[in-house]
This record gives structure tokens, sequence and C-alpha cells, in this order.
């Protein structure tokens, strides 16, 4: 460590190089983790923070809500199967809410309608005002983002192509749909406004999407043989089923591993070709003494301080980035995320620097010593 600090404010230009593309390069590998987390979180934060465990759809459907239509009587059945502590129904449906009575298109804000039963285990926190109720179907709570479009507590807002009107009566927080506000009803106000044409509920009777259960080790397959027509799956299979979730995150993912990659060959080269520059160097030292374990350490020392002031100075830089960054933006920086990808980047740094300390092993003193430059 000695000898790697004592080079490091030797040739302070040489490294300053290496720390600037490291920075860039860490900096963009957690700027594009916040904006997949970000993603992730407006598409599915609903079905991510409800208090669910296993969710029950129609058979077929592919877990998703969408292509899921099932009966609320098969709610009673569900809470009398083992490991099931309760059970719920919910629904969902895309709608566009209108700002008073206007009908211009830059008043118009895109919604997810949620119908759930007012006073269940899926009804989100309320943070402002109160909670649904039986009694008033058409009263809804919404999430807080529905103020930045200039909705408020007691507004009353039309569904575009409808004749039902909704009452806002509470905010929540954290709760977004298919990347669009998620609006909860009570399940009598969402079936009339999903199936609103006549014999678009296919006869079945009080129709939902899907069920959600909460239970411990939930044995999927017994569930599915006893109710026939079913398919019960965990809430991050449901997650996964939701339309473009699964592409999306993988592309982000796709374009992270990339980039991981080529931080690799970038670091490694960089390093290689200080190490070759230095090669009669290490030959004296060898001649003198030097043991390639010892060499060896300092190159690895080297490598894991830049690494880490880079590292260090990339996170600085995306919280920053965060904090200037538009309210509308799907950025969502999570601790644990900032940690793993810091710990891959240190990983990274350190075995790239290891082609280095091969070439260290094999030089041999008397033709370094021997060499003109």
């Amino acid at each position: 460590m000695f000898l790697a600090m004592k080079e490091l404010m030797h040739s302070k230009m040489r490294f300053l190089m290496i720390v600037i593309i490291f920075v860039l390069l860490a900096w963009l590998v957690f700027i594009l983790s916040g904006l997949g987390n970000g993603l992730s979180t407006l598409a599915a934060s609903t079905f991510k923070n409800m208090k669910a465990d296993y969710v029950l759809f129609e058979q077929g459907s592919q877990n998703a809500m969408g292509k899921s239509l099932l009966s609320d009587q098969l709610v009673e059945q569900v809470e009398q199967l083992p490991q099931v502590n309760a059970a719920s129904p919910m629904g969902s449906t895309m709608a566009t809410a209108l700002k008073g009575q206007s009908t211009k298109n830059e008043d118009k804000v895109d919604i997810a309608i949620i119908g759930i039963n007012p006073g269940s285990f899926l009804e989100p926190a309320i943070v402002e005002g109160s909670g649904l109720s039986a009694e008033n179907p058409n009263h809804v709570i919404v999430n807080v983002t529905m103020k930045d479009d200039g909705f408020k507590l007691g507004d009353t807002f039309q569904l575009d192509g409808s004749t039902e009107s909704l009452t806002i009566v509470g905010f929540v927080e954290n709760q977004t749909y298919n990347h669009v506000t998620a609006v909860f009803t009570p399940m009598e106000e969402w079936r009339k406004i999903t199936f609103a044409a006549p014999g678009s509920d296919k006869g079945i009777a009080g129709p939902v999407n899907a069920i959600m259960l909460q239970g411990k080790d939930i044995d999927s397959s017994a569930i599915n043989d006893k109710l026939p027509g079913t398919d019960t799956v965990t809430r991050a299979e449901a997650v996964q089923g939701m339309p473009g979730y699964k592409e999306e995150n993988g592309s982000i993912m796709m374009m992270l591993g990339f980039l991981l990659v080529i931080s690799a060959f970038v670091l490694g080269v960089f390093f290689y070709v200080i190490t070759m520059q230095k090669t009669n160097q290490f030959g004296i030292m060898k001649a003198i003494g030097a043991r390639n374990g010892f060499l060896s350490k300092a190159i690895v020392s080297q490598v894991f301080v830049l690494s880490l002031i880079s590292i260090v100075v990339g996170i600085l830089l995306t919280y920053g980035t965060a904090a200037i960054m538009p309210k509308g933006m799907p950025f969502k920086l999570e601790t644990n995320l900032v940690i793993i990808y810091s710990v891959i980047l240190l990983i990274i740094a350190v075995l790239s620097s290891l082609v280095s300390v091969r070439k260290i092993t094999k030089i041999d003193p008397l033709k370094a010593l021997g060499r003109v430059e």
C-alpha cells in the first residue's frame, strides 16, 4: 500500500485520467440503475406494495390482469383452503380523467382504476383525507401525483367516454400501475366502469380480474386442483406478468450488463498500458529483491484505492443529478442498489488489474535492465 500511494502522489495527472474515466462509467451505471428501478416502480408499485403473497388468476391468462376474469364467489372458497389467511378480489382497468368539464387533450390525465373492497388488506394507507366507503361507491382515493395535475381533495372528475364521475376523498403514496396514477375505487364502482358495455362481463357473476391471497407457503397446485380453471402464482410472478414489465426491465439490465463488461475491458487496458510503461522499474525492483507478491499487492492496492475514490465520486454525482432531475422523471435510487453496484464495480476493477499482475510476474529483471527506451 505504501508503494502504491507513493506512486499515486507522484504521477497525479496520469492516474487522474483513469479516475475521470472510471467516475464517468460508475456515474452511468448508477444513473441507469436508478432509471431502471424508477421505471419498475412506476409500472408496478401498486402490486409491489400490496399486502398480498399470492394471486389467483383465470387459467391461461399468463399472469396478466387484463386477460383474467373470475367470479368473486371464489373468494369464500379460497378462504377455506389450508394456509390461506385472507383473500380479497381486485380489478384493474385503464381510463382517462377529465379536469372539470373540459374535453381538451391537455386537460386529460391517464389513470389506472383499481377496484378493491373498502377496508380490505388491499386498501393502501391514507396520507391525506379519508378511506374508501361502501356507502359512497363513487368516492375514490388516488395517488398524490394527481396533485401535480391540478387535482385536490374533494374534486370531482368525469371519466372520458363515460357518464361516471368520481370524487377524490383521500390521497395515498407510491401507488402507480402501468406507468400511470392508480385510482382506487370500491369494487361496485369499478364494475360499472369496466363492464359498461352489455355482455362485456361474459355473464360472470361478480366479475373480478384476480383474487389476492395472504398466507405463507401456500400450495399453488393444490388450489388449482380444488378450483378448476384457475392459476395461482406468487405476487412476484404476477408483477412479471404485467404487460411490458419483463421486457422493460430486461432492456435496462442488458444495458447495465454491457456497461459493466465494457468497464472491465477499459480499466484492464488502462492498467495494462501503465504496467507496460513501468517494466524497467519493476525489473529493477525485482533485481534488488522485490518479490512478485509484493509488486502484485502494490498494483492491486493502487487499483483498489483509485476505484474506491471513483465510485464514491460517481455516487455523489448521481445523487446530485437526482436532486436536479424533473419531478416527473421515473428515477428512484435505492441504497441497497447503490451498495450492490458499487461492490460489483469494485470487484470488476480489481479483477481487471489481474492482467497487469500476470505481466509483472513474467518480467525478467535482466531483460528489463538491458532494455533501451
